[in-house]
């Protein structure tokens, strides 16, 4: 089984990567990336916080690499996946995982990032051009995620694989 998710998380990361020079906003010196927000929540939803915060530093390497991310990817997409993977590891409600993303993202990643900014770019209102744009980045990544998986739990193999995961059901 832990093939299983490691290579599903692989597969989510190489979709991320792959689409990150298609869909992207570019705000200012930063490039918000609604489809990273988007997997942190699937990853955290089936697998929990260690696979989704693997997906989103595996992104975000390959995307600074590639060029087509920005250093605030690190701190914006990782602390969002935990939060969303630690959430709905604690709940069991996908509504948690939604909220860990945006709060992780949206909130937390942007003070996160703020250092950087400053240090490269030196701007004094960098923290409030980043909350907005990572707010409304992890809105709406984590809305195509919560929807897709609300679908794809009617599906037997989806649903099977969170019921797999959770405390209440363990094969072994």
């Amino acid at each position: 089984m832990k093939i299983k998710k490691i290579t599903i998380t692989a597969m989510i990361a190489a979709f991320t990567t792959i689409t990150s020079h298609i869909i992207f906003i570019p705000v200012g010196f930063a490039k918000v990336f609604p489809v990273q927000h988007f997997a942190n929540i699937v990853t955290a939803v089936l697998f929990g916080p260690g696979y989704a915060l693997a997906q989103a530093f595996i992104v975000s390497v390959i995307r600074n690499m590639a060029g087509t991310g920005s250093l605030f990817a690190f701190p914006g997409s990782m602390i969002g996946a935990l939060l969303a993977g630690w959430f709905y590891s604690k709940t069991k409600r996908m509504e948690f995982a939604f909220l860990g993303e945006v709060i992780g993202t949206g909130l937390l990643g942007a003070v996160a990032a703020y250092p950087i900014a400053k240090l490269l770019f030196g701007q004094e209102a960098a923290l409030f051009g980043l909350v907005p744009a990572f707010a409304v980045s992890s809105i709406a990544g984590a809305s195509m995620g919560y929807i897709l998986l609300k679908v794809l739990m009617k599906n037997s193999a989806i649903g099977g694989m969170l019921y797999e995961n959770s405390t209440y059901y363990r094969r072994l």
